[in-house]
């Protein structure tokens, strides 16, 4: 027998490409398996087998963890109360295990002969499959081509080489239609652990996928005198990508289209048809937006730092093409450049203006006792708010020359109480805000002392509001109203 398991230790692994060490490892857990079945029916007994890597002989033991008095026995079969055996067995403490060997095992019976068997083979697969994907994650290969094995409702199963990858429903190129035995190539996300095992998932739909091909296609990419610095997608229909070179001899929207856009070309080819944009990253970030935007042609853009967002202008015949097909255009613009773009036409952009001028207008009169006249040049002169009159440089504004200096150090001084007056009416608002007011997805504290101040201090008494008043009371857009509603709604159900 001892020889015997000697060498079908060496032939299971040469057969299945594993260490020796590994299955010798599967070998005793597979005996312990068969001795446990076999002497210790109905038990859920610890037995440890040990083999001798020379002689091949082997020799089992049941065990028992010690435990405390306090912890109490959660596994009887194969646990002791340190109390109950202390007297037994002194030089034992708690976390130490009592061990005694197994005499006179069976192992001639055919059914002890199938359940090693069984465990074994069974160990071994999954030995040999972690060995598969422990070489496999070795490589670090990004992009992987593979065969279709099978196609199921949660995707496919993609062989590449031995091992086989998961392709999920969510991660495949919409109505790209795979079959089994199809080629294809995707993108190593990431690595699942599951009950069955570890799991390596690909994806043909993230922008890490379209990266990738384009380091392909184009050596200069992988040179590194051109870089990809975002990219953005609607799989299957658009995407954009946004280039630089690091040479400035180097052209580089044309070096990744291509000599007759052969290279994009290529591409789109691998994603279905994908339509790609390739655009110039630049650091400028309204430059970098009028040139997200392309094909559409932009007349003015207004950017607002403190909130990353731009509200661009564009003619009225460049509308639809600015804004695409269900948005596609601008959405994709806005993922590309992590700016919030707003598409609005020179009347719209001319009606916001006015009603921002009108704002700090009225705000400017309210705040600090002025007349029309005189909030009309602040704003005029490019000063729209409390804070800015505040805190620009005194300097700056009486070279604006609409005030001497002492009007100006008394205007910023009202500017100031004012700040701060706000600033403690803020807080005393928060301190009135109830916990679920405050805890609501979307909310923020500015937002939230807006509600308190119109008397809104629950998330029951914002759910009570309709979208109309809600934008009413705190100058949120219609979508933003609408989310927050139905939060403190869904607080109702819980």
């Amino acid at each position: 027998m001892s020889r015997e398991m000697l060498d079908m230790v060496e032939v299971l692994a040469h057969e299945k490409n594993v260490e020796k060490a590994a299955v010798f490892g599967v070998l005793e857990m597979a005996l312990a398996s068969a001795v446990k079945k076999s002497q210790f029916p109905g038990e859920d007994a610890d037995v440890v087998v040990t083999v001798n890597r020379n002689t091949g002989d082997w020799s089992a033991v049941r065990r028992w963890l010690i435990v405390s008095d306090d912890q109490g026995l959660q596994q009887p079969d194969r646990e002791e109360m340190f109390s109950d055996i202390e007297e037994d067995y002194p030089e034992l403490n708690v976390g130490d295990y009592i061990e005694k060997p197994i005499e006179n095992i069976n192992t001639s019976g055919r059914r002890f002969a199938q359940d090693a068997k069984q465990v074994i083979l069974q160990r071994l697969r999954d030995a040999e499959r972690e060995q598969i994907l422990n070489e496999f994650l070795a490589r670090e290969e990004k992009v992987v081509s593979g065969q279709v094995k099978r196609v199921d409702k949660d995707g496919a199963i993609i062989e590449i080489g031995r091992l086989e990858a998961r392709l999920p429903r969510s991660e495949m190129i919409p109505r790209e239609n795979l079959r089994t035995s199809d080629r294809v190539r995707a993108y190593v996300l990431r690595v699942d652990e599951s009950t069955k095992g570890k799991q390596v998932i690909l994806s043909r739909a993230c922008p890490e996928f379209l990266i990738k091909l384009f380091e392909l296609e184009v050596p200069e990419i992988e040179e590194g005198v051109v870089e990809i610095k975002s990219a953005a997608r609607d799989p299957g229909a658009r995407a954009k990508i946004a280039v630089l070179s690091r040479d400035k001899r180097v052209e580089p929207v044309g070096t990744c289209i291509g000599i007759r856009g052969s290279r994009v070309t290529a591409v789109t080819n691998e994603l279905a048809g994908e339509r790609i944009d390739v655009v110039r990253w630049d650091e400028n970030p309204v430059q970098y937006i009028v040139e997200s935007l392309k094909p559409a042609k932009v007349s003015k853009v207004v950017a607002d730092e403190e909130a990353t967002s731009m509200d661009v202008t564009v003619e009225e015949d460049n509308l639809a093409i600015a804004i695409g097909r269900g948005g596609q255009n601008v959405r994709l613009a806005t993922e590309l450049t992590g700016w919030q773009i707003n598409i609005m036409t020179a009347d719209e952009a001319n009606e916001k203006h006015e009603a921002e001028i009108g704002e700090a207008r009225g705000e400017f009169m309210a705040e600090l006792d002025m007349d029309q006249e005189a909030a009309t040049a602040l704003v005029e002169c490019g000063i729209y708010s409390l804070e800015e009159l505040a805190y620009v440089p005194e300097q700056e504004i009486i070279d604006l020359g609409i005030f001497d200096a002492e009007t100006v150090v008394e205007l910023r001084e009202r500017a100031r109480n004012a700040l701060l007056a706000r600033a403690l009416q803020r807080e005393e608002n928060l301190r009135q805000a109830d916990a679920s007011l405050l805890a609501l997805e979307g909310m923020d504290n500015d937002l939230a002392s807006k509600l308190v101040s119109a008397d809104v201090k629950t998330a029951d008494d914002l759910g009570d509001l309709d979208v109309e008043e809600l934008m009413e009371k705190t100058g949120l857009e219609e979508e933003a109203a609408k989310q927050l509603i139905m939060a403190a709604r869904a607080t109702w159900t819980e």
